[in-house]
């Protein structure tokens, strides 16, 4: 039986989300595994830079090992990883066992949505390539929309164990779907490591990948401080903070599936626009945290212009890494979670050093501003040609 184009990509979103939710979920249980697992809340920290960390370096190496293998079985086993990963954090008797839950999620985590996004890419017709690399990156906006703050209730109002069985439970939906749903796609040629391998020599690649790197990492720099933020300027209590990060991943949502419709040849001159917008609004969040309505506006448009220009980049990546079809989607999350790692390490380096909230984002918001001078270089020196591609769609 052949499924539709939406119900593969569906199923390919439920998987995203109980990856994001795995990744993210996490930042609002660090005080109970603390508590329950008897270690500083310092140290529950490397719950989230070992994940970023390893997502980045042992992704790429993940995919180069498995670069022969068909990408069914492949989503298949990877999502299986997934499971017993969230199985074995749920039932960790201590710290080390969670913490190593945690490095077996994250190594599948780049090469899962490297073959969805690939994958999303080969059974869509040209105008609605970007849209479907939205539509797998939307399973991650809507964890950290819904399923982060449910995590986080669930974890404070009963055990984080469960947060980790529901997540499992998840990923057994989706083993199950990919299972029925997934077209077992004959690739036309096994592909060549050494071909693969010919994506460092692209400089459209290597351009998109100093854009997120040195631009889009300051994004995190001042994520990652956004609860504080809220309650120290903004004065806000436990609810309004919620209501805060609900929006941010509203903002999210809307942001990615608005710039999933934008045509493969407008991607630049929108990710300039966007990344022009999400830079001017770090520069004002601490000043727009002054009043209660415009916190929650500069939430809303943090989340959406944070993933906002993410489906946009998603897609330059895996459209111009035209020789490595294989390994492109994989380098694109890698390099964003590289990106995450150092946003954050940066973040937390400046406020040990006692820059205030103010100086952080400032320095986020240059950053970002940063990106958009290497897209505009990007914009002159790139091959426009690779972003007109020829029609090819899965019916």
């Amino acid at each position: 039986m052949k499924f539709s184009r939406t119900t593969i990509l569906a199923i390919f979103m439920i998987g995203t989300f109980a990856i994001g939710m795995t990744e993210y979920a996490v930042t609002g249980l660090l005080t109970q595994f603390a508590a329950d697992l008897d270690v500083a809340v310092s140290t529950t920290g490397l719950l989230l830079s070992v994940y970023a960390i390893s997502v980045a370096i042992c992704g790429p190496v993940l995919r180069i090992l498995t670069v022969k293998f068909s990408p069914k079985p492949l989503l298949i086993a990877l999502m299986a990883i997934f499971i017993i990963s969230n199985i074995i954090a749920a039932t960790a008797p201590n710290f080390e066992i969670l913490l190593l839950s945690r490095l077996l999620s994250a190594m599948m985590h780049a090469p899962f949505f490297g073959l969805c996004m690939s994958m999303a890419v080969d059974i869509s017709p040209p105008h609605k390539r970007t849209s479907a690399i939205a539509a797998v990156q939307g399973g991650l906006t809507i964890a950290i929309m819904l399923g982060v703050p449910f995590g986080s209730y669930i974890g404070g109002m009963l055990d984080w164990r469960l947060v980790f069985w529901f997540i499992a439970l998840m990923g057994l939906i989706n083993l199950i779907g990919l299972l029925i749903v997934t077209p077992n796609i004959k690739q036309k040629e096994i592909p060549k490591l050494k071909n693969e391998m010919a994506i460092l020599k692209n400089k459209n690649v290597w351009m998109l990948i100093a854009v997120i790197v040195f631009g889009f990492s300051g994004v995190f720099t001042a994520y990652t401080f956004t609860e504080p933020m809220l309650r120290e300027i903004a004065g806000f209590d436990v609810t309004s903070i919620t209501i805060g990060l609900f929006l941010f991943g509203l903002g999210a949502v809307i942001g990615n599936f608005v710039s999933g419709s934008i045509q493969p040849e407008m991607l630049t001159e929108r990710l300039i626009v966007a990344m022009a917008i999400l830079g001017t609004v770090l520069l004002s969040f601490t000043f727009l945290l002054a009043n209660p309505f415009f916190t929650y506006v500069a939430c809303f448009l943090f989340g959406a212009g944070t993933f906002g220009t993410t489906p946009i980049l998603n897609a330059k990546i895996i459209l111009a890494a035209t020789e490595a079809p294989a390994l492109s989607g994989t380098i694109a999350a890698s390099v964003f979670n590289l990106a995450n790692s150092i946003g954050a390490t940066l973040g937390s380096l400046l406020l040990t050093n006692h820059f205030s909230f103010r100086e952080i984002t400032f320095v986020a918001g240059g950053m970002i501003f940063f990106g958009v001078i290497l897209m505009f270089v990007t914009h002159k020196i790139e091959d426009k040609s690779l972003f007109r591609a020829s029609e090819n769609a899965y019916d």
